[in-house]
């Protein structure tokens, strides 16, 4: 059977989970993607063909002329419509194109729930910066951005002129979206579907940077949330039309009412998808790429529920060059699970994004008791240095 995976750059979702779970499932793989000979030089035993994948008509075509497919599949935010058309054009399971759509560009999802009446978002697109009457403080954001790129809290008119001018400087032709702040302390839920079952994984609460900017410095694993704000996000998703596959939706909770801040039509990323995997011991990966092989899911995944787990993203401070950072790192401390990966090379020169960008590492930790991954995350970071020289 043969998978043809869509691709824009090389990320650890692709190499380290749907890569290696699709070996383990027998399946040949094609990677598509404009990118190439960054793919070949991270995988190079898979079949990569250079094609123009945010075009869905390139895609077809580059698939018509190959092997005949038995899925198409992408976990890339960007190309989830796209992977959805392709694999409508060719009768094979999917998600459905409108619903990546709406997940996709933030705008039509707010209108899509406004609509729907089960939750209703001051908002307003902008191509050029403007001085709005709106109810500030507001999010200001790309349409249809990804990663907190570019996303940033603005006090009034003057300061929406600024950081508008700001971005569309930076991004040419972008269509921006102006909404009202939501507050709450942020979450997300993490779940899995075949468009007849659908899965709660858990989710995470995140820690944010301070405004104006929106980094997920921290995450910790929840494995169950109240049923009341379960279920008002699950409306809201099924509202979108959004079952079928991975799904990672934020949202916020205040006083009691749960509030989506976006979909992500793919399995969460930033290593998360990784830990999860390993927290809940089960083929996370095998099981998405099944769902769109057309297999249903099991009504019972056997997912483990002792659990306990949290993320932690060292941040850079300042622009310049790291100088000295800690290496790979695989360890087991008083029952807690280690694995911290660097993100950025010594004598790389970077700028101060305020985004994800300014990662310099990630460390997974899992065990059974929060409290002990707590202390022992913080005592490994504690140990280690790095060190930015301008």
């Amino acid at each position: 059977m043969r998978l043809y995976l869509l691709a824009l750059n090389p990320t650890d979702s692709v190499t380290e989970g749907f890569l290696p779970a699709a070996a383990r499932l027998g399946l040949d793989v094609t990677v598509l993607t404009d990118q190439p000979e960054a793919h070949r030089r991270t995988i190079p035993d898979i079949e990569v063909l250079e094609c123009d994948v945010r075009d869905f008509r390139a895609v077809i075509t580059r698939i018509s002329t190959h092997h005949r497919p038995d899925a198409v599949f992408s976990n890339s935010d960007h190309l989830q419509t796209q992977a959805a058309l392709a694999a409508a054009y060719f009768e094979l399971p999917g998600k459905d194109w409108r619903a990546a759509l709406r997940a996709k560009d933030k705008a039509e999802m707010r209108r899509r729930l406004a609509a729907s009446g089960v939750d209703a978002v001051w908002s307003t697109e902008i191509t050029e910066p403007l001085a709005l009457d709106a109810p500030y403080p507001c999010v200001l954001k790309p349409r249809e951005g990804v990663a907190s790129e570019d996303v940033v809290l603005v006090q009034g008119p003057e300061d929406l002129v600024t950081r508008s001018k700001e971005i569309l400087e930076r991004r040419p032709g972008t269509a921006l979206v102006v909404e009202e702040y939501l507050p709450g302390e942020l979450h997300t839920l993490e779940t899995l579907g075949d468009g007849h079952v659908r899965h709660v994984l858990g989710g995470f609460r995140t820690e944010l940077s301070p405004p104006p900017y929106f980094i997920e410095e921290r995450m910790v694993f929840v494995p169950a949330r109240p049923e009341p704000v379960q279920a008002q996000v699950l409306a809201q998703l099924d509202a979108l039309g959004v079952g079928f596959g991975a799904c990672h939706t934020e949202f916020v909770v205040h006083a009691g009412r749960a509030r989506i801040i976006e979909v992500n039509y793919r399995a969460i990323g930033d290593q998360c998808d990784l830990l999860l995997a390993r927290l809940l011991d089960i083929p996370l990966f095998e099981h998405i790429l099944r769902t769109h092989l057309g297999e249903p899911l099991p009504a019972d995944l056997g997912v483990r529920r002792d659990g306990a787990a949290r993320l932690e993203y060292p941040c850079a401070d300042r622009a310049g060059t790291l100088t000295e950072a800690p290496g790979p790192t695989e360890l087991t401390v008083d029952g807690v699970r280690l694995t911290y990966r660097p993100l950025r090379e010594t004598g790389e020169r970077h700028d101060l994004y305020g985004t994800n960008r300014d990662y310099l590492g990630v460390l997974r930790a899992t065990g059974t008791d929060q409290a002990t991954v707590d202390r022992v995350s913080a005592r490994f970071l504690a140990e280690r240095r790095w060190e930015i020289q301008p």
